[in-house]
């Protein structure tokens, strides 16, 4: 399958692209993935990715495409694609279309994951990720706390509540969100590809997708 998924910051986009790849053997793509991987293999792309990260500036969409493009050409990509996230904003849509049509990929479908506020702010708020960096395992106090509060299982290093994931920073994420990639559903709707799920459980998404792929 060769999907984008759409959704607000909480909204499950990461867990429901895991459960998704078990499905049929597609990946999950994000940008920070496709970044961070070709900074660690030293492609010319991503050495100049990684003056832009390194500054703290954000990385230019058309860097971003270029590094997208190559991403999406390798072979495990022949299986499908999850695009996690990715495109944020009615530019990188543009950009993206032409990038598919160049590599002759189409995409099957754009899921839009409607969940409710209160929803993704409790999600958030209770969430824990360990502070080490080799690690990053998630939990949450509510549904998957750690053993051991405050403890990692797998590394037992701290699990903290990080700076993003606080009221405050929470509703300007979501602000954000509703002003720069929320108009992607209309976006892909007025292409025919957009399928929204309003369901809280991933599982639940994972069945609508598949029965209507």
């Amino acid at each position: 399958m060769k999907l984008i998924l759409l959704g607000a910051p909480g909204a499950g986009k990461g867990t429901v692209a895991k459960l998704l790849t078990k499905v049929d053997g597609s990946v999950q793509i994000s940008t920070g993935d496709i970044l961070r991987g070709a900074v660690t293999a030293g492609t010319d792309l991503g050495k100049e990715a990684k003056g832009f990260m390194d500054a703290g500036d954000l990385v230019p969409d058309e860097l971003i495409m270029n590094i997208m493009g190559e991403r999406l050409l390798e072979d495990d990509c022949k299986a499908g694609f999850l695009l996690d996230g990715f495109p944020r904003t009615i530019p990188q849509a543009d950009a993206l279309e032409v990038l598919l049509e160049k590599i002759g990929v189409e995409l099957d479908m754009v899921v839009n994951l409607d969940v409710p506020r209160d929803v993704i702010y409790d999600r958030l708020t209770t969430r824990r990720t360990c502070e080490n960096t080799d690690c990053q395992a998630i939990y949450n106090v509510k549904s998957m706390p750690s053993k051991v509060e405050g403890v990692c299982d797998k590394c037992g290093s701290a699990t903290i509540q990080r700076a993003d994931e606080t009221v405050e920073a929470i509703s300007k994420r979501l602000d954000t969100y509703d002003e720069m990639t929320a108009p992607l559903a209309d976006y892909y709707d007025k292409k025919g590809k957009l399928f929204t799920v309003a369901a809280t459980s991933s599982d639940k998404v994972v069945e609508e997708v598949t029965n209507n792929l």
